[in-house]
């Protein structure tokens, strides 16, 4: 009868809700105890384990879970060793090249279809179409001689002093970390030429000191991150990537060094694609020249600036990462 399905029904609910709430009282208690036993690097570390095993079981519902509770999948979305070694053989693959008129031999003899933009002494500047869309990739290759590759690379990761140096930073800051790789989240927004509005980008970034092959590598690419949700304020460029290499001509402290930088967005302008193409080439330097003036001033000591490169070197040469979640003690150049 309909009143005893009614009861059967109560009866369910209520006992859904007394299980449910046996075990978020459980769960509740545990956290109390793993706080009093363990440190906060430690309870990182096991939250971490926890959800990848989680996210291993149940895919699909992880990232509903992940969605609806304003998690950030690390696992899916971090940038990963293979990303590093690929951005480092373009480099490798490039200087192979460096005996020859580059402008000539394109990067062509590493990826198809690209063709030369623009050549100054030390500095080339490539482009090649993205496939199935209007806009371009970029590949620059340069060389500078009167700043070392540690400050041209700390400069790069220092979002405290780019806001110094930097005239179209509206806001940079780190918004996460993640506990097992250093990689971070950062949000960015930046004036646009007028009349465009200004754009903003959620990315991630992973840096690496390769010591066995004198290198440095930076990557980053968009995400998406419940901490910066989209806003009225700016246009948000969905799309966006880029990988710097950095190879010193004799050490990481000493003047010289080569640089390869490859970048790629969609800042969702109704522009042709010449248009896009001439605002990229024509900024690209000027950005480059800015980032090269701000590491003279660096070098200069008119500035401190964090030693990433620094912490990497020490992670490498003890094999004690600093995976804490949180922001590090870095030394400063």
């Amino acid at each position: 009868t309909f009143p005893r399905r009614k009861s059967m029904v109560s009866i369910l609910a209520n006992q859904c809700s007394f299980v449910t709430g046996q075990r978020v009282r459980r769960a509740w208690q545990m956290g109390e105890l793993y706080s009093s036993l363990y440190s906060e690097r430690s309870r990182w570390s096991l939250a971490s384990a926890l959800w990848r095993r989680f996210q291993s079981r149940h895919a699909g519902a992880g990232k509903l879970v992940a969605a609806l509770a304003g998690v950030f999948m690390w696992e899916e979305e971090k940038i990963r060793e293979e990303e590093l070694r690929r951005s480092a053989s373009e480099l490798q693959a490039m200087e192979g090249m460096k005996s020859q008129n580059l402008s000539r031999v394109v990067p062509g003899n590493v990826d198809a279809g690209w063709e030369i933009v623009m050549e100054k002494k030390n500095f080339w500047l490539w482009r090649r179409p993205i496939l199935n869309s209007h806009l371009y990739e970029y590949r620059v290759l340069g060389t500078y001689t009167d700043i070392t590759p540690r400050q041209f690379f700390n400069v790069q990761l220092d979002t405290e002093y780019r806001k110094k140096w930097d005239s179209l930073v509206i806001k940079l800051d780190v918004v996460d970390r993640d506990v097992s790789t250093g990689s971070e989240v950062v949000y960015w927004a930046t004036h646009f030429p007028y009349p465009m509005y200004s754009r903003d980008y959620v990315y991630v970034r992973r840096y690496d000191v390769d010591l066995e092959n004198n290198l440095m590598v930076l990557v980053s690419r968009a995400v998406e991150h419940p901490y910066v949700p989209e806003t009225t304020d700016f246009v948000r460029v969905r799309s966006y990537q880029s990988r710097m290499v950095i190879r010193p001509h004799k050490s990481f402290d000493e003047n010289g060094f080569d640089y390869l930088l490859t970048y790629c967005d969609d800042p969702q302008t109704a522009f042709p694609r010449y248009c896009v193409s001439w605002m990229v080439s024509s900024g690209m330097p000027d950005f480059l020249e800015k980032l090269h003036a701000a590491a003279l001033r660096a070098r200069n000591q008119e500035v401190g600036i964090r030693d990433y490169a620094g912490v990497k070197t020490k992670e490498r040469l003890t094999g004690d990462a600093a995976h804490t979640g949180a922001p590090g003690q870095m030394e400063y150049a």
